[in-house]
C-alpha cells in the first residue's frame, strides 16, 4: 500500500474523457491507497466536464472533491488551485489524459514519504525507451528544444520539465505554490525554479509515458509564450523572500 496522496488532476473541457480518467484513477486509489483523495480542478470548462466529474464522484467510497475556478484562469492557476487545496502530506498532480500511467505513481510518492527528497517528477529524456507512443516528430523535437533553452536559462539541470505527473511534499512547498505567479503551461518551470531557489530535494525521475490525442498546447504559439514565460519569471523569482520550512533529513 501507498502512503496516502492526494491526486490533483486540472481540467478544461475535458467531456470526451474526464470520465474514464476518473474511473481509472478511483480504481487506482481504492485498490493501492484508498485513504488517499481525488480533486478535479475544473477550468472555466464550457463543456459537460462538470457534470461528469460530479456523476463519477457520486459512486464512490474515495474522498473526493470539485474545485471550479471561473472564468479560465490556466493550467498553472488550476493545479496551485489543486495543490493548496489538498488534506494529505503528499500532493500529485496528473493530466487528464494520463499519459503516465497510474502505474507509476510509486517511483513519486515513495522517495517523498521516505523522507528522501521534496519534490520528485515524472521525466521522458531520461530514458527514452519507456515511451511507448512518441508524440508528432516535430512536437518531441520542439520539446526538446524547449527543454534545452529551459536548461540555458534557468541553470537548472533538469531534461523534462513538462512532464504532466509531479508530486510534492506539501508542507515544505506551500510557500513556493503561494509564491508562483505563472498561470500557464510554463508554471512547472516556475515551481523547479523557485524549489531550487529555497534549497529543496528535487529528483527527476524517469517513467512510463504514453503520447495522447487532445493536448491543449499548440506548438508554435504556446511555445514562443513558454519561452517568454519563463526569461520573464528569471527576474521575479530573484526577487522573492522564500522561506520554506525544510523536511526532516
Amino acid at each position: 500500500m501507498l502512503s496516502p496522496f492526494s491526486v490533483v488532476i486540472p481540467c478544461f473541457n475535458e467531456q470526451a474523457r474526464i470520465g474514464e480518467t476518473l474511473r481509472v484513477t478511483l480504481d487506482y486509489l481504492a485498490a493501492n491507497a484508498p485513504t488517499s483523495e481525488l480533486i478535479v480542478v475544473n477550468d472555466g470548462s464550457t463543456d459537460a466536464t462538470a457534470a461528469i466529474v460530479r456523476e463519477v464522484f457520486s459512486r464512490t467510497n474515495i474522498a473526493t472533491r470539485l474545485l471550479e475556478n471561473f472564468p479560465n484562469r490556466g493550467k498553472g492557476a488550476a493545479v496551485r488551485s489543486g495543490l493548496l487545496a489538498a488534506r494529505e502530506p503528499i500532493g500529485l498532480f496528473s493530466d487528464a489524459d494520463l499519459s503516465t500511467p497510474l502505474e507509476e505513481t510509486p517511483k513519486l510518492i515513495d522517495p517523498i514519504a521516505n523522507g528522501e527528497v521534496d519534490i520528485a517528477f515524472g521525466s521522458r529524456a531520461l530514458d527514452r525507451s519507456l515511451i511507448g507512443i512518441h508524440q508528432p516528430w516535430r512536437r518531441e523535437q520542439g520539446g526538446r528544444v524547449f527543454n534545452l533553452l529551459v536548461r540555458v536559462a534557468t541553470g537548472m539541470p533538469f531534461w523534462d520539465t513538462q512532464c504532466g505527473f509531479k508530486a510534492f511534499r506539501l508542507d515544505v512547498c506551500r510557500p513556493i505554490l503561494e509564491a508562483a505567479r505563472v498561470n500557464g503551461f510554463a508554471f512547472d518551470v516556475e515551481l523547479l525554479l523557485l524549489a531550487q531557489r529555497a534549497g529543496l530535494r528535487i529528483r527527476e525521475i524517469p517513467v512510463r509515458w504514453n503520447h495522447a490525442e487532445g493536448s491543449k498546447v499548440s506548438f508554435f504559439r504556446d511555445s514562443l509564450r513558454m519561452l517568454r514565460e519563463v526569461i520573464a519569471m528569471r527576474a521575479h523569482v530573484a526577487t522573492i523572500d522564500l522561506n520554506c520550512p525544510r523536511a526532516v533529513r
